[in-house]
């Protein structure tokens, strides 16, 4: 802020200097801001000085002066006073910042997101001019202002508000009352609504009272004036993801290096307007044109992470195959030393009929497991089967997206080629232009040259023209002067 401070040699303010700046000035901690036009101006209180000039007319205008001054001093000690310098400041910070978000939205021409510079001043903005004024609730930790209770007021009087209020609450990131009136005004600026919103909330001031101290900016004039101002917005569409964004540990701090007025800058030709405009459009192609390698990257890590998981299917599914062929061989030889069994139990003597029976019996329960081994070993393997489907299916998807990102990508290549081809014929054109110009400051400096020799001329023939007439006049009076001789 040092840079923003005037010299301390300057000139001291007289009374009518001190009485217009008083009426044409807000106060903001311990700056002076001054509307000028559409930007602010700053001034440290204490480079200004409030003393009346060193020499005084007369004692009675240096009575009035050191009153004045007082007077000002007295005011400035006002908590009614500051709490109206504190609303007038804030509603002229709306203004500055809703204009130039219309402004530079419409120059833009495209939906804004959450890292838009401009719009997330608006939001500063609206969250300072919410915090105005707000009544300190008391819980365990201590004092709590928060301006999330008035928002949630809006579903009440606006049926329509009560789903931006769901949504708020159902969002998983936010933990903290500020974080969901954050949220809410940004999901309200999305529904074009704001205006409509704050419009209903302002109305009822009897609701408001709960929250809002009775000059606060909501309770006053000036929050009837901030919320006619937001039907501006409409007109820009903005687009939020909100779910990995951090909304509670945000610092609301307002930019004021964004409306202050540099006193040594001028507007640019159209030229350079539309050469400026270019150039965000191709930062804006490129940036898309690295999202788009970083998803073609993405999607091509995740084929190769498919076909490695594939190829590993397809081992363990031979793996599979081997082990139920050999299932199947054991319990054909198995079947075989059966039937063997029990031809021998049939033929042999019956003291070898329980040893035999026990052994038929642990074969048939060896045949048994076995059996339910095969199973188990067949499930797995439809259950291989359909994930690798799945997978096959998944891949073509992927191969599909990947072909669409080339072709956007291709268009998008083909399009920063156009605009570098219209930035290079519009700089040839810019300087086509400077050497016209230029020749033509030559050609005027040369028909001035001329005409500083023609006007030379013209004051040399006037000359000869004079003498001329002279001669004549003399040879006149000569001729004059013989005529009556000859008579004579």
């Amino acid at each position: 802020m040092s840079a923003l401070t005037p010299p301390t040699d300057m000139p001291t303010p007289t009374t009518d200097k001190i009485t217009q700046a008083a009426m044409e000035t807000i106060y903001l901690c311990k700056f002076r801001v001054s509307m000028d036009g559409e930007w602010l101006c700053l001034r440290e209180l204490d480079d200004i000085s409030l003393t009346p000039d060193p020499e005084p007319t007369h004692e009675d205008s240096w009575e009035d002066l050191t009153d004045l001054v007082e007077q000002m001093r007295d005011d400035t000690e006002d908590p009614n006073y500051l709490m109206a310098n504190e609303r007038m400041n804030l509603m002229n910070m709306a203004k500055l910042s809703i204009k130039g978000l219309i402004e530079s939205a419409l120059n833009l021409g495209r939906t804004l997101d959450s890292d838009y510079a401009p719009l997330q001043q608006f939001f500063v903005v609206m969250e300072h001019c919410l915090k105005h004024g707000l009544k300190a609730k008391k819980t365990f930790l201590g004092q709590n202002k928060s301006f999330w209770g008035p928002l949630e007021l809006v579903e009440k009087l606006v049926p329509e508000a009560a789903e931006i209020t769901a949504s708020v609450k159902d969002l998983p990131g936010l933990k903290t009352p500020v974080g969901r009136g954050r949220a809410w005004l940004r999901l309200a600026l999305m529904q074009k609504k704001l205006s409509e919103y704050m419009k209903a909330l302002i109305n009822k001031k009897e609701l408001l009272s709960e929250f809002y101290e009775p000059n606060a900016l909501m309770m006053e004039e000036e929050g009837a004036i901030i919320a006619g101002l937001l039907v501006g917005l409409n007109v820009i569409d903005a687009n939020f993801c909100m779910k990995g964004e951090d909304l509670d540990s945000q610092v609301g701090v307002i930019d004021f290096s964004m409306y202050l007025k540099d006193g040594n800058s001028s507007k640019g030709s159209e030229g350079d307007g539309q050469i400026t405009a270019i150039l965000d459009q191709k930062n804006y192609v490129e940036e898309l044109n690295r999202h788009l390698n970083a998803t073609v990257n993405n999607l091509q890590a995740k084929v190769d992470a498919l076909e490695k998981s594939n190829t590993k299917l397809t081992e363990e599914l031979a793996v599979a195959n081997n082990r139920i062929i050999t299932l199947q061989e054991e319990m054909e030889r198995v079947k075989e030393e059966s039937s063997y069994i029990l031809e021998s139990n049939r033929k042999g003597p019956k003291q070898d009929r329980s040893s035999e029976g026990q052994a038929l019996s642990e074969a048939r329960k060896h045949l048994k497991e076995e059996t339910q081994l095969r199973l188990d070993v067949e499930k797995e393997l439809e259950v291989q089967i359909s994930m690798r489907q799945e997978m096959e299916l998944a891949m073509k998807m992927l191969e599909k997206d990947v072909c669409e990102k080339q072709d956007a990508l291709v268009c998008l290549r083909q399009q920063l080629d156009d605009l570098r081809a219209l930035k290079h014929e519009l700089a040839f054109k810019l300087q086509s232009s400077d050497l016209g110009m230029k020749q033509k400051s030559e050609l005027n400096s040369r028909l001035e040259e001329k005409t500083n020799q023609m006007a030379a001329t013209i004051k040399q023939l006037e000359q000869s023209e004079k003498d001329l007439v002279k001669q004549a006049k003399t040879l006149n009076s000569a001729a004059n002067k013989l005529i009556p001789k000859q008579h004579h």
